[in-house]
């Protein structure tokens, strides 16, 4: 299986961008989209002058628990900018969604609790509800992070999109938006209920 077949395996295929999408990104943004891989992983990140964003992380089920997505973290945070990321919120019947969010939550991410994001795919058509991660040396207030995802958002997700699906995603302030009073809990402190309940 080529990189590209382990993601579109991994990850559902709302949150998946076409091959042709991530290579074009590698050969015409390469300067900024990048992709990390071994047999037993693939890291598709794309590094900003202010930030990181993780676009993609697949690590081996038979290699899983052997520290190469806690490697991989590490590799990013020593470059010294905020790490941002969008997860699924939890779901109790995938319980992939649940230790993806421990995993971070164990990395020291933040869940950027005023920052709703809600696109559209093009594959499905399905609205997609999706919650923002994020990773900072300097303690960043979320408006930072916000302006980050805004920029990524322009510059990685809606590149060439009507050219590539035939169709545009909607405009950033259709997807993304900053709410200090939205009525999200922590996504990761919820994630430590259970665990006490035992």
């Amino acid at each position: 299986m080529n990189w590209y077949e382990k993601l579109n395996k991994y990850f559902p295929v709302e949150e998946m961008k076409s091959r042709e999408h991530m290579e074009m990104l590698l050969k015409e943004k390469g300067d900024v989209y990048r992709k990390d891989e071994s047999e037993n992983h693939v890291l598709m990140y794309a590094e900003f002058d202010s930030f990181i964003f993780i676009d993609y992380v697949w690590v081996s089920t038979k290699t899983r628990g052997q520290g190469i997505g806690h490697q991989l973290i590490e590799k990013l945070k020593a470059k010294g900018k905020p790490i941002i990321l969008e997860v699924e919120p939890v779901d109790y019947d995938d319980t992939d969604t649940e230790k993806r969010l421990r995993f971070y939550q164990k990395e020291g991410f933040e869940h950027a609790q005023s920052i709703g994001y809600s696109r559209r795919s093009l594959a499905t058509n399905e609205l997609n509800h999706m919650e923002i991660l994020y990773w900072s040396p300097e303690h960043e207030p979320e408006e930072s992070i916000y302006e980050k995802m805004k920029e990524m958002y322009e510059n990685i997700h809606t590149y060439k999109d009507k050219e590539l699906y035939g169709k545009s995603y909607q405009p950033v302030e259709e997807v993304l938006t900053l709410d200090d009073d939205r009525d999200m809990g922590d996504i990761l402190s919820a994630l430590e209920e259970p665990e006490k309940a035992k």
